[in-house]
């Protein structure tokens, strides 16, 4: 099931189908969702206690209704019906992968097929695949639905934190980061040949939060000084002016200036549309014609709200509070059992809170609100915290097991008192007190 799975991810963003027409008219993502969802039927299942869950049924419910109840409801069609099947490959992953070998393997596929995307995406790009917007030429993903400059990316820059992850936990040992080295300088490389100044402030700010977590800070730090002017020294002198633009506007074309206001322009359009169409917004994917635009928002705030209304932005800000207390425990869990910090089913969650950040902050120029991203990976948090929690069952019988049989025999025929009260000094108010009041009761 879990090949199935990878198999699916590497459909959905590498998307052969729109690459190869024949294969679009094949209806193969279709049908082998439906065969993945056959698999799903008969496979073991199990459905992983969270509460992030719950977040995630209100948010569907609320862009379900504010749908429904758009006037612009066919212009919408298309982007909620994308937008479910992100949800329906969300449910098959929480069900079917609910150990850390099954973590383990749909993460490092997931990074596989985004080295293989970025390959294939290159690869056309040397053959003379590119778009020409902004005065420039610019690199584009080999797909149509998230292959636009900045959406892809904005994909490379969301996959980075897996990268600090699998390094952290040695995956793959000494060739495993090899490879990972590999990655990160071809998505560096994809991310300026797009002349996308998003993805590249999401670059600057991942390494930002990848250093702070550093011992040897100011050794990262000269490394960066001294890359940084020759990586921008090697780049066309087009794309150079492009990243300009980020610090000094009036360097370049006119267009450039006016696509970074018109984040700021999205903005407030989202808060008209709200304030116009209080509780359900003007629904999923009008809003083009909710503003006569002939562009989106650009900004995930204005969009939230724009179309969404106040019954999205709660639930959306429910699906928030749902990742700050996976992370919480997490973190705890971590700095309390140190010797675990580095095992991989703590580290996802650390690139999945990064990533969270990355998310929330390129969300002020680019309308995110319905990428796979917020739902996968609240999926890869789900499950490693229910292999943590698991570790912690597993150690509390462990530790219970152990300190019982030091104390006291269970057959013996007289029960010592010192043993009773050592037990229950050292473990009333334990998770696992249960598990010596059911060791008295058999005695």
């Amino acid at each position: 099931m879990h090949w199935l799975l990878i198999g699916y991810l590497f459909l959905f963003i590498d998307r052969p189908f729109e690459v190869w027409p024949w294969l679009g008219d094949l209806r193969i993502e279709r049908i082998y969702m439906l065969f993945t969802m056959g698999a799903w039927l008969i496979a073991p299942k199990r459905m992983l206690p969270n509460g992030l869950h719950l977040a995630y049924v209100g948010f569907v419910f609320a862009v379900v209704a504010c749908w429904a109840m758009s006037p612009w409801s066919d212009h919408g069609q298309p982007i909620v019906e994308d937008w479910l099947k992100i949800v329906v490959f969300y449910v098959l992953l929480v069900t079917t992968v609910f150990d850390e070998k099954g973590l383990k393997r749909l993460t490092v596929g997931f990074l596989t097929v985004m080295a293989l995307y970025l390959l294939h995406s290159f690869r056309e790009y040397l053959g003379g695949k590119h778009t020409y917007r902004m005065g420039i030429a610019r690199m584009v993903g080999v797909d149509k639905t998230l292959g636009d400059p900045n959406s892809f990316g904005a994909s490379i820059v969301f996959a980075l934190p897996f990268v600090a992850a699998f390094w952290r936990a040695g995956i793959g040992g000494r060739l495993g980061k090899f490879a990972l080295i590999g990655y990160t300088g071809l998505s560096v490389l994809c991310v300026l040949l797009t002349g996308s100044r998003s993805s590249l402030l999401g670059v600057i700010l991942w390494g930002s939060i990848l250093g702070m977590g550093l011992q040897k800070k100011w050794l990262y730090l000269l490394g960066v000084i001294v890359a940084a002017p020759m990586v921008f020294m090697a780049l066309p002198e087009s794309l150079q002016t492009r990243f300009e633009t980020i610090v000094n506007p009036d360097v370049g074309p006119e267009n450039a200036k006016e696509s970074g206001e018109g984040r700021i322009i999205g903005l407030l359009n989202g808060l008209q549309l709200w304030a116009s169409n209080p509780l359900t917004g003007v629904g999923p994917g009008a809003w083009r014609p909710a503003t006569g635009s002939n562009i989106e928002s650009h900004n995930l705030y204005g969009q939230l709200v724009g179309e969404t209304g106040s019954l999205g932005a709660m639930m959306f800000l429910a699906i928030l509070l749902g990742y700050w207390q996976n992370l919480r425990r997490i973190k705890k869990v971590r700095r309390d059992i140190p010797e675990w910090q580095n095992d991989l089913v703590f580290q996802i969650p650390s690139a999945v809170g990064t990533a969270l950040i990355l998310l929330l902050f390129m969300g002020n120029f680019g309308h995110n609100l319905f990428r796979f991203s917020w739902l996968w990976y609240g999926g890869f948090l789900i499950i490693a915290r229910y292999c943590i929690e698991r570790r912690l069952r597993e150690l509390d019988e462990a530790d219970w097991d152990t300190s019982a049989d030091d104390d006291f025999d269970e057959n013996a025929d007289d029960f010592p008192p010192d043993a009773w009260h050592g037990q229950w000094e050292r473990h009333s108010g334990h998770p696992s007190a249960h598990a010596f009041t059911n060791r008295i009761a058999r005695w």
